[in-house]
């Protein structure tokens, strides 16, 4: 019966696409609008139509077009709402009945400031109150759109994508093998699980938050578990007894998502059209002037740059005597070079042809991709690690910079799908998160620098700029684009 309701509603948005368009925008706009998006499950409705809208045939770029358009026009309209009542929120209906979520909406915006607009979008409950509490905050019109422009696009992959996947998978002519729905509802039901638990509730899970305590008791409560829990706290003083929950929940969200993607990968017509309109749009981009930016920001990306940063990391961390740090690094990067080698061999996944040497390996993921991501946010954590709880973000955004311009020259030299750097930078977290969670228990002393880490990085700074010098002919010549 379910699957006759589907062919059904499929049909007849292929003959109304008008209505599918309109019903995305609406339920957009619904699920970001003050208050009744509290009330209409908007993510669930939303991912129903977006895989409607992939089994239909409708382009990927016009449903992540409509469902951001309503995004955006739904806080629009609450943000102008606080605009008019501001002062008032606490006393005019149907507000007043929410006291506490008005309030905690006003916390989390002067705590956080314009980035309350986007983090807002992905958090539970306050989701439809920050833009109504920006405008009652008197947030600038420019600040809070352009705050909300940024939010709107990464909103529409996250809420959009999924679905529209699973539809064009399901429209596929290709049969998919028999673990193809298993793993898509297992990490599907991961996934569903963090987001309740860790952004819809709220709950956090840094030390301290709900979550935390209440994990905290229930391993308490067997010795097996208890034992396990004290294993991988942190032994340092200043945070002692801290548990790497974060690395978990990044390390499982984002294995579950390249999971998804995986299987996507290989089964979704329309995942390849889109790479190729992704492709089309960075190759429309190319420019002698453009071309030798990008071509040494992938040199910078290359194995041997990567894993020589890797090995002199180890050097210098076995020789200052942390053993525990030099062998965790060593298994990142193990565990970067196994894991892409296999699913590359796995996958076989074709290159584009718009360059004229492509190389001869599998598209995905992206090595480029998956060690960089690696290589700065292993960095950007040990580093954060030495810093304080609050300044931590800064050191996790500064230093995960560099991996932008590494990532987007494999799109703009047409070496790498668009699908290619979302799965590894997706396989890329998910190794950090690991490593990371592992590390914990031996993380009792700060690593600083000192004179052998200095000469380290100058040696690595040095290297590099041999090698790209080396390659750099060869490269200019490969990534050449074809006529």
């Amino acid at each position: 019966m379910s699957g006759t309701w589907w062919a059904d509603a499929a049909a007849w948005v292929g003959d109304n696409p008008g209505w599918l368009i309109l019903v995305l925008f609406a339920t957009a706009m619904a699920e970001s609008l003050v208050i009744v998006g509290l009330i209409v499950p908007g993510v669930a409705i939303l991912f129903g139509f977006a895989a409607l809208a992939g089994k239909s045939g409708m382009p990927l770029s016009e449903a992540l077009m409509w469902a951001g358009l309503g995004a955006v026009t739904g806080d629009i309209i609450s943000f102008a709402v606080g605009r008019y009542f501001k002062g008032r929120l606490h006393s005019v209906w149907p507000f007043s009945r929410y006291p506490r979520l008005v309030t905690r909406g006003e916390a989390f915006f002067i705590a956080h400031g314009g980035k309350s607009v986007v983090a807002g979008r992905f958090i539970g409950p306050i989701r439809p109150v920050i833009p109504l509490v920006a405008g009652a905050l008197h947030m600038s019109w420019q600040r809070f759109l352009t705050f909300n422009l940024i939010s709107a696009v990464g909103w529409a992959l996250v809420y959009v994508v999924p679905g529209y996947a699973v539809g064009s998978a399901l429209a596929s002519e290709i049969k998919p093998p028999p673990h193809f729905y298993p793993v898509i509802a297992i990490s599907g039901a991961v996934l569903v699980v963090l987001y309740v638990v860790v952004l819809q509730f709220r709950l956090g899970v840094g030390e301290g938050s709900r979550l935390y305590r209440w994990l905290e008791s229930l391993m308490a409560r067997y010795d097996t578990t208890h034992r396990f829990w004290r294993l991988y706290t942190n032994e340092r003083p200043t945070r002692k007894g801290e548990f790497p929950l974060p690395s978990i929940v990044l390390a499982s969200a984002t294995l579950a998502m390249y999971l998804i993607l995986t299987q996507l990968v290989s089964f979704s017509r329309r995942i390849s059209e889109f790479n190729e309109l992704a492709l089309a749009w960075f190759g429309a981009l190319r420019q002698p002037l453009l071309d030798l930016p990008a071509v040494a920001a992938t040199l910078l990306g290359d194995p041997p740059v990567l894993l020589g940063a890797a090995l002199l990391t180890v050097l210098v961390l076995g020789f200052r005597g942390y053993y525990a740090a030099a062998f965790h690094i060593a298994a990142a990067a193990l565990l970067s070079v196994v894991s892409v080698w296999l699913f590359k061999a796995g996958l076989s996944v074709d290159r584009p042809d718009q360059v004229l040497s492509p190389a001869i390996s599998g598209a995905y993921p992206s090595a480029h991709a998956t060690g960089a991501t690696v290589l700065v946010t292993m960095a950007a954590s040990f580093i954060a690690g030495e810093n304080r709880k609050k300044q931590r973000w800064q050191a996790y955004v500064v230093l995960s910079l560099p991996l932008l311009p590494m990532v987007l020259s494999r799109l703009y030299l047409g070496a790498n799908w668009f699908t290619d750097i979302l799965g590894g930078l997706l396989l890329g977290l998910a190794i950090t998160g690991v490593i990371r969670a592992s590390y914990s228990r031996y993380d009792r002393v700060p690593i600083s620098p000192d004179v052998s880490t200095w000469a380290a990085v100058a040696f690595w700074v040095i290297f590099t700029a041999i090698y790209v010098s080396i390659q750099w002919d060869t490269a200019s010549l490969a990534y050449t684009p074809l006529p």
